[in-house]
């Protein structure tokens, strides 16, 4: 139960963030045993580029912690939706924390939301969606592959958030997100190759006080099919956004005094060169080169029901939007 809260000491089964440098963290299962391949039971043993960690040694230990390795030593840290995002097991292309801080500010999620995910894939924005609707909301999670699903499920209950969160294998495309969703959420998100086809599914489960919707596509020719389909259904504020994070470098940097009298002497080229003297300051400069790009995030926002009927009946061509 290692991501539901803080704590400050760490027991048997916990998930833990262990971090050497900035560029190697782990994430570690604080396990004595473990069943390896051929099904037998063995020390659990996790290897870094500082020596071997024997993972039952974390087991009492306090977060925030020096441990010592083999060949140096790390850090053992709280898990969190960021550092987790950084360690996972791959089971798909992820969503990093760039993108999902935009994504939960501009679906205005808080505690207490209802919030539809599909597709769930790695987990990686699962896991910031659980935590920015704790203690009261829920995450109602979708993704058309099995395997995925049951892993995904697994992995929640192992870092106990499976009470906030309903894992569901279902194609939304084609079969909606279940009548059972019907007029209950404040927020949409889809991740998927056509997320066109889920967005009258999405229509439904809005609650009629109505709410917001977010498409995650790396595409510009799927953003063009999703926002003519937002539009086309009712939707408003419809906008599409690209998140581009850029790391400015701090140098020392010096210029010269400028010495007007030594300016005003004739003939310079006749005059001993003499040393100038320099002011030192530190300033941030630019990187060679911009990131690359992730993906597109298109937003669009449902109005209360109410709203949507005033306005059909000042426009009569989109009587389909409340059908």
């Amino acid at each position: 139960m290692s991501f539901d809260g803080y704590k400050s000491t760490i027991n048997e089964g916990d998930t833990v963030i262990l971090y050497l440098t900035i560029s190697q963290i782990y994430s570690v299962k604080a396990e004595s045993k473990v069943i390896n391949k051929k099904g037998n039971e063995v020390e659990n043993v996790f290897q870094t580029p500082y020596g071997a960690l024997k993972c039952s040694e974390l087991i009492g230990k306090t977060y925030g912690s020096k441990i010592s390795l083999s060949k140096g030593w790390g850090y053992i840290l709280q898990p969190t939706p960021e550092l987790w995002t950084i360690t996972l097991p791959h089971r798909t292309q992820i969503i990093y924390t760039p993108d999902i801080s935009m994504i939960i500010l501009q679906l205005e999620i808080s505690p207490g939301s209802i919030v539809i995910e599909s597709g769930t894939g790695s987990g990686s924005l699962s896991h910031a969606l659980i935590r920015a609707i704790k203690p009261h909301g829920h995450l109602y999670t979708f993704d058309f592959h099995e395997v995925r699903t049951k892993t995904a499920l697994q992995e929640f209950k192992e870092h106990g958030l499976d009470n906030y969160v309903s894992v569901n294998h279902r194609d939304v495309c084609t079969n909606g997100f279940g009548d059972e969703l019907n007029g209950k959420a404040d927020a949409v998100f889809l991740d998927l190759p056509h997320p066109w086809l889920a967005i009258h599914h999405s229509i439904k489960s809005l609650k009629e006080t109505g709410g917001r919707i977010c498409s995650f596509s790396p595409c510009i020719e799927q953003v063009q099919k999703t926002c003519q389909e937002l539009s086309n259904l009712g939707f408003q504020e419809i906008q599409t956004m690209e998140v581009l994070q850029t790391q400015y470098n701090v140098q020392t940097r010096s210029i010269p005094v400028l010495d007007m009298e030594f300016l005003k002497t004739p003939k310079l080229e006749n005059v001993e060169k003499k040393e100038r003297d320099t002011i030192k300051f530190n300033t941030a400069v630019q990187p060679a080169q911009q990131p690359g790009h992730t993906g597109y995030l298109t937003f669009g926002t449902l109005y209360p029901i109410w709203a949507r009927k005033v306005r059909i009946s000042l426009d009569g061509d989109c009587d389909e939007i409340d059908s």
